[in-house]
């Protein structure tokens, strides 16, 4: 399962990112990662990761949480998996542009991925993901969220920083962090159970609806795109005949349940 947590103080707050502060959110969430824990800070501390690791894919160190490229100008830390994660590597691999420090780890292929491609590769992935990257060059925060919002990422901006996390209850550790209740997501939970992003019961902490990025600037500017949604990718099956439906579904069903067996453990 895995679970992450970040936070980045825009350039206007004299606010600093410490391995406690981080470490303090993350290990709200050690049922979600007990194989391993990570954190990092870069040399400013305006911009920290942190890391609770469940081991599915590739289970060595090398492929530990917060994770990041050669020059260490990208830094990523991910929850979830990516299916077709070979098939990614294969396609970057024949590029011969690239160092691998890991045998088969997907959360390298998305960092590679990244480099090679900037934030359209998330249309190659097959998965579900959580995905937090920070580009140094580029002095930018993305966020991403998988199609469906299996994977949650949560995040609050507050005392001009914004901070993030796979749950809320690892964000209600700052101490900054404002603890009301927000009616109107106490409205939708009563009516359906669930409160649709990016409202949830707290005022002040939403979460990334499925199938959206969020890009965060140092200069506290923000902007978020939905890359992905169900109704732009409809077939009209209206020409085939039930059986040639049946087994269109069929074949996708075992393709997908062959994807989702790959595993390590």
């Amino acid at each position: 399962m895995c679970g992450i947590v970040g936070a980045l103080s825009f350039n206007s707050s004299d606010f600093l990112i410490t391995e406690s502060y981080i470490n303090k959110m993350r290990d709200t969430m050690t049922h979600r990662g007990p194989d391993g824990e990570g954190v990092w800070l870069d040399s400013s501390c305006k911009i920290g990761f942190g890391h609770r690791r469940l081991s599915i894919i590739d289970l060595s160190s090398n492929a530990n949480q917060p994770m990041f490229n050669e020059d260490e100008s990208v830094s990523i830390v991910f929850n979830g998996e990516i299916y077709n994660h070979s098939t990614i590597r294969s396609e970057l691999e024949s590029l011969n542009k690239y160092n691998w420090k890991t045998d088969h780890s997907d959360t390298e292929v998305i960092l590679k991925a990244y480099q090679e491609w900037g934030i359209s590769f998330i249309d190659k992935l097959r998965g579900m993901f959580a995905i937090a990257i920070w580009d140094s060059k580029e002095e930018s925060l993305w966020l991403i969220r998988d199609r469906v919002g299996i994977k949650p990422i949560y995040y609050s901006i507050h005392n001009e920083r914004i901070v993030f996390a796979s749950e809320i209850k690892a964000l209600l550790q700052d101490p900054d962090q404002k603890r009301e209740i927000n009616e109107e997501g106490v409205f939708h939970y009563l009516s359906y159970l669930t409160v649709p992003a990016p409202n949830t019961l707290f005022n002040g902490i939403k979460k990334i609806p499925g199938g959206c990025w969020m890009k965060f600037n140092v200069d506290g500017s923000y902007e978020q795109k939905k890359y992905w949604d169900v109704l732009d990718n409809t077939v009209d099956l209206s020409c085939q005949s039930e059986e040639e439906i049946s087994k269109n579904l069929l074949d996708n069903l075992r393709e997908v349940v062959e994807l989702r067996k790959v595993s390590d453990v």
